[in-house]
This record gives C-alpha cells, sequence and structure tokens, in this order.
C-alpha cells in the first residue's frame, strides 16, 4: 500500500514503539490517529504532527470505546486502512511466591490488555476496513500486531506476558486467512529488548546488561527500527500471516 494514501489507526500511538509508528506514518504522507489511554502524551504528540494526525482517548479493552475511535477515524480522515496494535502492559510475577500463587486477577488484566485489547481493535478496525475500495493488488487493508520475544522464550516470571505474545502470534495465520477473500493482511512484528519509556524506569546497569546480551547489534532496539518494519510490511503485498522477530539474534534466557 502506498502509505500517502492511507490513514492509520495506532494504538498505544502517544509514546515508545507506537509514537514511532505514528511519526514514520505521518513523515510518509499518511494520515494517523494516536488511540491511547486518556491522560498520555497522545494529544501534545498530534498537536505537534499537525492537520495529519489526531488524538483518540479510548482503553483497547473497551468495545463502545474502540468502536468510536474507528468512527471518529472514519469520519476525520475518510476510512481506515491501517492498523497498527502498539498497547500493552507488561508484568513480572512467578506462578508462585512467598506470597502464595499468583493473582489471578493479575493474569488476567495482562491477557485482557494484550490479547483480547489486540482482537478487539484489529476486528473494529478490520469492519471498516473492507467497506474501501480495493487497490491494484486488492488490497483494502493491513493490520500489523505487537508480539514479543517472550512469546517464544519467555523468562522467569512471565507467564501471564508471555502467554499473551504467544496468543497474538497464534492468532496472526487464521485471521490472515479469514480476512484473506476481503484484501485485508495481517502480519505480527516480534520485537526484542527494545529501548523504550518501559526501559528507561531501569537503571543504566540494568539497561547495559540487557544490551550486552543481544548477540548483534549488541544494543536495545531503537523504535524506529519498529516503524521501518511497519512500514516494510505495509508497502509489500506479499507480506502475509507471518510474524517476523525483531531482536537482533536475541534467545533470552531463563532470567
Amino acid at each position: 500500500m502506498d502509505i500517502a494514501k492511507t490513514v492509520a489507526i495506532v494504538t498505544g500511538g502517544a509514546s515508545g514503539l507506537g509514537e514511532a509508528t505514528v511519526r514514520m506514518l505521518v513523515g510518509a504522507g499518511g494520515r494517523a490517529v494516536i488511540l491511547d489511554r486518556p491522560g498520555s502524551p497522545g494529544e501534545g504528540l498530534a498537536s505537534e504532527l499537525g492537520e495529519r494526525c489526531a488524538f483518540v482517548a479510548a482503553d483497547v479493552t473497551d468495545e463502545a470505546g474502540v468502536s468510536a475511535a474507528v468512527k471518529t477515524t472514519k469520519e476525520r480522515f475518510g476510512g481506515v486502512h491501517i492498523a497498527v496494535n502498539c498497547a500493552g502492559v507488561g508484568v513480572a510475577a512467578r506462578v508462585l511466591s512467598k506470597e502464595g500463587p499468583m493473582s489471578l486477577g493479575l493474569f488476567n488484566k495482562v491477557i485482557q490488555v494484550n490479547l483480547i485489547g489486540t482482537f478487539n481493535v484489529l476486528r473494529l478496525a478490520a469492519a471498516e476496513m473492507v467497506r474501501n475500495e480495493p487497490n491494484a493488488e486488492g488490497e483494502r487493508g493491513v493490520v500489523i500486531n505487537t508480539a514479543s520475544a517472550a512469546a517464544f522464550d519467555g523468562q522467569i516470571g512471565q507467564a501471564a506476558y508471555s502467554a499473551s505474545k504467544a496468543g497474538v502470534v497464534g492468532m496472526t495465520l487464521p485471521i490472515a486467512r479469514d480476512l484473506a477473500s476481503l484484501g485485508v493482511r495481517v502480519m505480527t512484528i516480534a520485537p526484542g529488548t527494545f529501548d523504550t519509556p518501559m526501559l528507561a524506569l531501569l537503571p543504566s546497569e540494568a539497561r547495559q546488561a540487557l544490551a550486552a546480551g543481544i548477540p548483534f547489534p549488541r544494543r536495545l532496539g531503537r523504535p524506529q527500527e519498529f516503524a521501518q518494519l511497519a512500514r516494510q510490511i505495509v508497502e509489500n503485498p506479499y507480506l502475509n500471516g507471518e510474524t517476523i522477530r525483531l531482536d537482533g539474534a536475541l534467545r533470552m534466557p531463563p532470567k
């Protein structure tokens, strides 16, 4: 797809991987709606990027909120062609600790946001995409989900997070097959350890240790590299139904 002719919804678009993706899309001539939580920096980012960007506050797990965001996107920019799911939460908790079994509520929250929230946005965005006129390749839309290297080699304390991201990986191909006849492609990116606001909370020594564990390049991933891959997915019509690891050959150890 030609990004300059598209309208995108980016969840978690106010910071980190989502912000980099929004900047890439607008920079390439497209239009983007940042879908993020109330109180996020989304409104300021949209103001900075100008008239081809807008902010809509919503919780990805809220059906009515996301439906309203999709409607607002169409009313503001005329349609929806791309959905990039970057919204997510991460927690560390062992199944059993000195305090007892892991909280079922905590496990449920991670699944709700990372897996169910992704599916919620995906299905509602796709329902709008199929209204588009197909381009020369027959495409009407592209969905890009965000999983994690933890989907494949989760560490101690990552049972909830790994399960949620493995679910995103697992539904990529079936959904791509579901939507194939409608001209909507579905892809997933599985990032490794990226330099995002979440990691910025760690001490410098901890960040350096994480970077040292990456084979090559021996550094944290840059959000712009995630956005670059997202652009390549949008622009390459033969990419469909696959999860791409973006991790510098990282295979995470148990801890």
